[in-house]
């Protein structure tokens, strides 16, 4: 048997004049006859919580059907291909959770199930995403990430028995430390990818470039050509994404 095929290294980055961008995991960088499982596309657990705040019609959301011969509903359609997969569960309710302070709360109950102290100095349990985190994130420079819409109880949306915390993010690492929400997208792109060493920093570096894509393009258009049909489809909306943001 003869294997012919060549791989990028998984450090590849596109460079420019003084700046450079990581590339997401190709297929090109995984060596032929390789195990997956000894590269870096070897399948991980990932684990996300998604919380909304003011109330959903879930007659669009649970299948009327118990068991796994179930049609999905309305809002869940675009699951189909992964029906196979899916557990849908209905009917909970979170006791901890309630109180006549519903927005005070409930979004800092909900991961926790642990009714908070009355008290402005937070005092509640551990939510089970940091629970997870603590197992499945060890084998990544960020084990959990909390990103949000809105800045939640930083806006004033504080109750008078309970402070600002349980109503501004639904993560806690500790009964007494609550995780903030990141809202701002720029500043979430320079926590996972980094742009200079401080603020001040990354100000001089945001007034020096216009567009770091502009400054990789020769490189990534040569990277293009040494690329499968798939793998330049992935870098083009990977790239196209970082222009976004």
């Amino acid at each position: 048997m003869f294997i012919t095929r060549k791989h990028l290294s998984r450090r590849t980055v596109l460079r420019g004049a003084g700046a450079s961008i990581a590339l997401p995991l190709l297929d090109a960088m995984i060596p032929a006859a390789t195990a997956l499982a000894q590269t870096a596309a070897a399948a991980r657990p990932r684990l996300a919580f998604i919380y909304f705040p003011h109330g959903a019609i879930m007659d669009n959301w649970t299948p009327v059907k118990e068991g796994k011969d179930f049609e999905l509903s309305p809002i869940l359609k675009p699951l189909e291909p992964f029906k196979s997969k899916l557990t849908i569960v209905s009917g909970l309710e979170n006791r901890p959770g309630m109180s006549a302070s519903v927005h005070g709360i409930v979004p800092g109950t909900w991961l926790t199930c642990v009714h908070p102290r009355e008290t402005p100095e937070h005092f509640g349990g551990v939510s089970i995403d940091q629970m997870a985190a603590m197992k499945l994130g060890q084998d990544t420079p960020l084990p959990s990430l909390e990103v949000g819409m809105e800045q939640g109880g930083s806006s004033g949306a504080c109750d008078r028995m309970y402070g600002c915390s349980n109503s501004a993010t639904i993560s806690f690492s500790s009964p007494t430390t609550p995780l903030p929400i990141e809202s701002n997208p720029r500043k979430l792109f320079q926590r996972l990818f980094g742009r200079g060493d401080s603020a001040d920093d990354r100000a001089v570096l945001a007034g020096q470039y216009n567009s770091l894509l502009d400054m990789v393009a020769q490189d990534a258009g040569a990277l293009k050509n040494k690329l499968g049909a798939r793998d330049r489809a992935e870098l083009d909306d990977y790239l196209d994404t970082v222009r976004e943001i």
